[in-house]
């Protein structure tokens, strides 16, 4: 099975880019949809986080308050670092036993969304890996439209690596500036070079 990482910069376009490869029939799994999963009420790690950052992060219903963590953790680069110590191995361990899954299903490929793919070293995991990326102009608007403050646009982008160093380290790029139509044409592009790859 061809095991395809999905990356880019916080809103440039990777939840899209999931859309149209599951619309394709691909099967994906999205590592903030399990970031989600492992701090549910009863998990081993919502406990670790409530112990690091104190009770004010869990709601009256004992569910993370995510914007509250978001708070404390991208002001205090010591803690967002304690965080992903608890979050990030079990995140990795959810995406690569669906990945198994997958290969005992007979999948050909599958697509794994990390937007801290290269962050978290996890690129030699991969056969491929395709970066999401846009101006930083059209960043910024998209998680403006978000109802994002320019404090957590700028906290955000700033624990991640730059996008030209993403897109560097890329096998392949989607420049996602000029609509739905042309996002989708260089997708197909990329899966129909690595549909021919794997069949050489």
């Amino acid at each position: 099975m061809l095991l395809i990482g999905l990356t880019g910069g916080v809103g440039m376009g990777k939840s899209t880019a999931a859309d149209l490869l599951r619309q394709r029939g691909l099967p994906v799994v999205d590592t903030d949809v399990l970031a989600r999963e492992i701090v549910e009420p009863g998990q081993p790690a919502l406990d670790e986080i409530r112990r690091l950052l104190g009770d004010e992060v869990i709601d009256e219903q004992g569910c993370l308050r995510r914007d509250e963590v978001a708070r404390q953790v991208f002001a205090n680069e010591t803690l967002r670092a304690q965080l992903e110590a608890i979050t990030h191995p079990r995140i990795r361990e959810r995406w690569r036993a669906q990945a198994d899954q997958w290969r005992r299903d007979g999948h050909a490929r599958g697509v794994v969304v990390i937007p801290l793919l290269f962050e978290v070293q996890a690129e030699s995991e991969f056969d491929t890996v395709i970066c999401l990326a846009c101006s930083a102009a059209t960043q910024r608007r998209r998680l403006l439209d978000r109802g994002w403050s320019t404090e957590q646009i700028e906290q955000r982008i700033h624990a991640q690596w730059p996008v030209e160093q993403k897109m560097a380290r890329a096998h392949f790029v989607i420049w996602t500036e000029d609509g739905l139509g042309v996002h989708a044409e260089q997708l197909d592009r990329i899966l129909n070079t690595l549909a021919g790859t794997s069949q050489s």
